[in-house]
């Protein structure tokens, strides 16, 4: 096989990065001090964001490995560094319980006049939402570790390709049902929690289906960046570029469908414990955020991306695949702050801890990209392709 192309980083990479993450950290600092709702809520937000975001980039691996697509193999460096911000989003989760006064069932007897939801209330006791926490997080960060393991073994023993390949193939198998099991345990002890009274038996297909297209925006920015700047201009064709294009596409409208599915059916139903969430977003300055999180994550994307041309222009893709990451950002914020606030509170400590955020993933995926080579190395897939390239170049030249 060729040489694998590699990323070196410097350390002046890291200089406005790590400037934005302590700005990041004096705003939240700040915030907690003189208003502690509010930066809590805007913890929360953040931190699911990246937690999500390392797990949609081992999801996106998964989907790869179960269907057998063989077009995504030279990328697949990609995600696996997105993945590498999980142990320190876990972290950043667990802190936010030090501010558990966000969450309505850590007051004492606050449900004792509540009835209608004592089921929900043993669910909800603090030692067995702190311990279902702990105990998710760590069995993420478990596959992502096997996953990156096995992968890099890979590289390293040529010998056992074959095998690590299957390995790797078995680990997914087991990783997708743990994920769509854990994620809808996650969000609702971290986000449906807010509002205990609250159901909607749709919401964990409506987190994974926003969750996966922030890793698509992710993985399909990070590819076309490094193939228009050169470290994987030859392992990355046009063709491939074009399959991210038709990923992006293709799951901005399943999560336009589910949050349609999920408004309508409770619109219509107009049932009193379901209607509550939807009647605070869609009413006063909300109901604007709430019409701009459909345009943002679905309309403007579907619109641009309808013609083939839009979906193999990098500029295009790079275009979406940020406003999908802001899109996505925006959805988590309208899940999360009106729970706990009559009106939309976004400014500077808001952009602020944003940016810090954003600079730790920034971080984790340069160095996660820059300790290994850029294209799998071993990878079965990857040397038949090369072969069959090569047998089909010497038959035409015969």
């Amino acid at each position: 096989m060729r040489a694998s192309p590699s990323l070196t980083v410097s350390s002046s990479n890291f200089i406005i990065p790590a400037g934005l993450v302590l700005l990041g950290a004096g705003a939240a600092a700040y915030g907690l001090y003189a208003m502690p709702e509010r930066t809590w809520a805007d913890l929360l937000v953040n931190g699911f964001y990246i937690v999500s975001l390392g797990l949609s980039a081992m999801f996106f691996i998964a989907t790869q490995r179960l269907t057998g697509a063989r077009w995504s193999a030279s990328l697949r460096r990609v995600p696996e560094a997105f993945m590498s911000v999980l142990p320190v989003a876990s972290l950043l989760i667990l802190f936010l319980f030090l501010g558990r006064h966000i969450f309505p069932w850590t007051h004492p007897g606050v449900f004792a006049h509540a009835p209608a939801i004592a089921g929900k209330v043993r669910y909800l006791q603090p030692p067995w939402v702190y311990g279902r926490a702990v105990a998710i997080l760590a069995i993420w960060i478990g596959f992502a570790f096997l996953l990156r393991r096995t992968s890099l073994q890979q590289d390293r023993e040529p010998g056992m390709a074959l095998a690590l390949h299957h390995r790797l193939t078995r680990y997914t198998i087991l990783f997708v049902p743990v994920f769509a099991f854990s994620i809808t345990l996650a969000a609702y002890d971290w986000i449906i929690s807010l509002e205990p009274e609250w159901f909607s038996t749709m919401f964990g297909v409506y987190i994974f289906a926003g969750t996966f297209v922030q890793g698509i925006a992710a993985v399909t920015l990070a590819t076309v960046l490094l193939k228009e700047r050169g470290p994987l201009r030859a392992a990355v064709s046009d063709h491939q570029i074009h399959d991210l294009g038709k990923m992006l596409f293709a799951f901005s409208t399943f999560w336009a469908y589910i949050w349609t599915c999920q408004y309508l059916l409770i619109w219509y139903g107009n049932i009193p414990e379901e209607v509550t969430h939807y009647i605070v977003r869609t009413n006063g300055p909300w109901l604007y955020l709430f019409a701009l999180n459909f345009i943002v994550n679905w309309v403007i994307p579907f619109l641009v991306l309808l013609s083939v041309r839009a979906k193999c222009t990098p500029k295009m893709l790079t275009g979406i695949s940020l406003l999908l990451l802001c899109g996505h950002w925006l959805d988590l914020y309208l899940l999360v702050m009106p729970s706990l606030s009559s009106t939309p509170k976004l400014g500077i400590p808001e952009l602020l801890m944003a940016a810090g955020y954003l600079s730790i993933i920034y971080i984790a995926f340069l160095q996660a990209l820059s300790k290994a080579p850029l294209v799998p190395v071993n990878d079965p897939i990857l040397a038949y392709e090369e072969l069959h390239h090569v047998q089909t170049h010497e038959l035409h030249a015969s």
